[in-house]
């Protein structure tokens, strides 16, 4: 089972990723155009051409996860308009992206503070 935590990194891959592609040519994308390691550990999110869908890509150690949620009504309405080919996400913006939220417009509290 895969779980979200504020430790694991997230890169959001900010241009429309083909929805054709399969594992090795998203592995191929994070190499290539993010100058990524996709065996880091890290997790790296896409959304299509209209934004009805997002795939996640995460590597756990012994192979590659490869997950798809597709929006049975609507769209996403944020996404973020960078010059950069990714830029990092937290794991509960994430979270508010994944329910077609804006995550810009939430106000999250830092994960810890001094006591």
């Amino acid at each position: 089972m895969l779980q979200l935590t504020p430790q694991q990194r997230f890169f959001l891959g900010i241009a429309p990723l083909d929805f054709r592609k399969g594992i090795d040519g998203i592995v191929a994308v994070c190499k290539q155009k993010l100058q990524a390691d996709p065996m880091g550990g890290a997790w790296f999110v896409f959304t299509n051409r209209n934004r009805t869908a997002i795939k996640l890509l995460v590597y756990d150690g012994q192979g590659y996860w490869l997950c798809m949620k597709r929006f049975s009504q609507g769209r996403l309405r944020w996404w973020p308009k960078e010059l950069t080919a990714s830029t990092m996400i937290s794991v509960q913006h994430l979270q508010v992206l994944l329910y077609q939220g804006d995550p810009s417009a939430t106000y999250i509290p830092p994960d810890w503070k001094r006591v």
